[in-house]
Parts: C-alpha cells; sequence; structure tokens
C-alpha cells in the first residue's frame, strides 16, 4: 500500500514538513494495529509559492543553504535558501518577510513606520548569494513581505544604486522613492544576464492605483491612508525614472498582472529580471516532481490549515487534487477547519476531507494540539481506506483502491 503526503502548512500551528511527519505516525500505528507490513510513504511537503516553498524544495532533495544578508528593516540575518544543480528555490519571506519585523518578533503589529522603510534589500542579497552557488535558473517565491519598495532593495542587493537629486544615495523603503533622481546600473550583477528567474505568484495586481501594491497589500503591512497615498506616489516616480534608464519595458512592466505582488518586488523581477511569472502551485509542483512520483500510489493526502473557498482559486490542495485525478489516484484533504460546503468538497475532487474540527470543535485547541490531532487523523484515514463511505455528499460508496 503506498500513500503519498502532500500538504500545506497549517499557518500559525505546523510547517508542512512537520504536518507531513504528524500525518505519517498517525497511519504506521493505525497499520502497527491493523498488521499491515507492507505500507509505503512518501512525504513531498509542497506549498503555493509563498511561506512554504523553501520546505517544499528541500523535501524534494534540495540542499539548504544559508547567507547573511540584511532583513527588512536592515539588521544582519541568516536567511536559507535552496539548491539544486544550477538552479535555486528563494522563499522572500526568509529574508524580507513581515514576520521578520522587530515589532512583530516581539508580539506586536507592523506600523507606519516599517510599512514605508522596509526593503527588499535582503532577497536580492540572497539572488547573489545563489549566483555565488552557480545557480543560473532561479525561483523566486514570493508573499509575506514586509516591503512596499518596488523591488527597489531587491535591485540594490544587485548592484543597483539609488540616487536622489544631488547625487546621494537614497535611504531605505518605499517613501523614499519619492525624491528618486536616478538609477545607477553601472555595478550590476553582471552574472543576470545569464539567469533566468520564474516569478512564483498566485497575485495579478499591478504596481500602482487602486488595485496596486500600496493600497492593496500596504494596510496588511502598517501603512494608513496617508502612508497608502505617499508609497503609490513613491513607485510612481520610481516608474518614471526606471523607464528613463531601461526604456518603455519599466512602464508596460508596472501593469503586467503580478507587478505588484510582495510590495512591488513583481515589478522589478519582471521589468528588470524579465522573470516570467508562473502561478505559485504549478512551480512548486514542478520541482517537486510530484505528477511523476504519484506513480504506483494508492492514495493521496493533501490539506492545509483552512479548506475554504479562497483553496479552490488555486491554493496548494487544489493543485494537488488535479494532479492526483490526471494520475487516476484517489485523493483527500486533512484541514484544521473547512466551510466547504459537502458539494464544494465533492466538486473539489476529494474522496473525503478530514477537519481536525470534527475531533476537536474549538479552534484554538485545534492549532494548540494540531500535531496530536493529526496523528489521529492520519489513524482514521487508514482505518476507513477500505471501508466504504457514507454516502452524505462528502465521500463516495465505493471503497478506495487499496
Amino acid at each position: 500500500m503506498r500513500i503519498v503526503i502532500a500538504p500545506d502548512k497549517f499557518k500559525g500551528s505546523l510547517s508542512a514538513p512537520d504536518v507531513c511527519r504528524h500525518l505519517e505516525r498517525g497511519l504506521q500505528l493505525a497499520a502497527g494495529t491493523a498488521q499491515i507490513s507492507n505500507l509505503d510513504i512518501l512525504r513531498i511537503p509542497v506549498a503555493d509559492g509563498g511561506e512554504g516553498t523553501l520546505d517544499a524544495a528541500v523535501g524534494s532533495g534540495f540542499t539548504r543553504q544559508s547567507a547573511t544578508v540584511s532583513g527588512p528593516t536592515g539588521e544582519p540575518i541568516e536567511a536559507d535558501f535552496a539548491v539544486r544543480g544550477h538552479e535555486a528555490v528563494i522563499e522572500m519571506a526568509a529574508a524580507s518577510g513581515l514576520a521578520l519585523l522587530p515589532q512583530v518578533l516581539s508580539g506586536g503589529q507592523p506600523d507606519s513606520t516599517s510599512a514605508t522603510t522596509a526593503t527588499s534589500l535582503g532577497t536580492g542579497q540572497l539572488i547573489r548569494a545563489a549566483l555565488d552557488a552557480g545557480c543560473r535558473r532561479i525561483v523566486l517565491g514570493v508573499g509575506g513581505s514586509a516591503n512596499t519598495d518596488g523591488g527597489a532593495g531587491l535591485l540594490q542587493g544587485l548592484g543597483a544604486r539609488f540616487l536622489d537629486a544631488t547625487g546621494n544615495e537614497l535611504p531605505a523603503g518605499g517613501a523614499a522613492l519619492a525624491n528618486l533622481h536616478s538609477i545607477d546600473f553601472t555595478g550590476f550583477e553582471p552574472r543576470l544576464v545569464d539567469t533566468r528567474f520564474v516569478l512564483a505568484s498566485d497575485v495579478d495586481n499591478p504596481l500602482l492605483g487602486r488595485q496596486g501594491a500600496a493600497a492593496v497589500f500596504g494596510p496588511q503591512k502598517g501603512a494608513s491612508p496617508q502612508d497608502v497615498d505617499l508609497l503609490d506616489t513613491a513607485l510612481a516616480r520610481f516608474v518614471e525614472v526606471l523607464a528613463r534608464e531601461i526604456g518603455f519595458r519599466a512602464e508596460r512592466a508596472a501593469e503586467a498582472p503580478g507587478a505588484g505582488a510582495a510590495g512591488g518586488v513583481g515589478y522589478a523581477a519582471i521589468a528588470v529580471l524579465a522573470a516570467a511569472r508562473r502561478p505559485g502551485i504549478d512551480v512548486v509542483l514542478e520541482f517537486t516532481r510530484l505528477a511523476d512520483r504519484l506513480a504506483g500510489a494508492d492514495l493521496v493526502i493533501t490539506g492545509e490549515g483552512s479548506l475554504d473557498e479562497q483553496s479552490l482559486l488555486g491554493k496548494t490542495p487544489m493543485g494537488v487534487a488535479r494532479a492526483a485525478a490526471a494520475a487516476g489516484v484517489p485523493a483527500v484533504a486533512v484541514c484544521g477547519r473547512t466551510t466547504l460546503t459537502p458539494e464544494q468538497q465533492q466538486e473539489s475532487g476529494f474522496r473525503q476531507v478530514y477537519p481536525l474540527t470534527a475531533l476537536e470543535p474549538k479552534v484554538d485547541i485545534c492549532i494548540a494540539e494540531a500535531a496530536s490531532l493529526l496523528e489521529q487523523l492520519g489513524k482514521n484515514i487508514l482505518q476507513e481506506l477500505a471501508i466504504p463511505a457514507p454516502e452524505n455528499g462528502i465521500g463516495t460508496k465505493e471503497p478506495l483502491n487499496v
């Protein structure tokens, strides 16, 4: 019996590798009780291009490496990236993430100061570290960023200089771009000419305006309405100056879907690094080689913390369910909670959905005790594999092919 476990993280509770580990333990305990000796479990942690992408890469054979880079407020931090051959996976949150802000680390909330001054510099420095490691194809997973600097910091990390009218370098952060006069690319990283970038992102917002990086995502990073206006104006100035330096493509890139991702890092990646934007889950499933590794499987278990209407828009469980369906392998989902109707669950391609709240109705306890509850779900799943599910709109009367 071969079971593939391919979940995303349970945000705020367990990483995807942790989810895999606890589900596997539950499956193995049930197998021992049932005296099933031929249980083969393959763990493939996955993600949708944001936080957790690095874990997915390492779980798929990439080697974890680290570099000292500048955090979102300029403090030095150790950030990891992943390498396999000439390919690297960089998770932006590891270097420039909202969770790295000092006030967030101490239990507080991001504020106006960090919203206007946070930088993506560390992400650019991670790209340079990947180049040093010999990588020439770089997957940039964005999500959970602290900055709204249009990717100016990322470009600074690669050797660009952002100057004011007097020739002095601008301070970090998006607000400072309002005083941008010129960009000096003479020291820009030459190895980028031979490097291909993939922007792993499901965000399709443009850089500027009411649907742009500042307006939509700035408030989540502590920006006040006044900050949003300031940042949007500053980003517009960035586009104007960059267009003078590299041509009209800088203006076109500002309107490209995904330019507003990660505080505008998507813009710099598209305009300057010629990154190809792809849905995050597609990129992750590609480098994890999930489709190939489903061969011979009897069941796929996927999931995430909250299985809801947002999940249906291309989040991790749906991507895994599609891959399982293409391989002819039944799929079930585990989650902390679900708001999907039985009809939505069935239409999503899941034979069954197992929420932690079915074992413990209190959500706060589910979060705190997710590990043990997942082990119990693992036991339940294995015990039910060959048992027809009730005809309730969620499961099926037919037993799984095991």
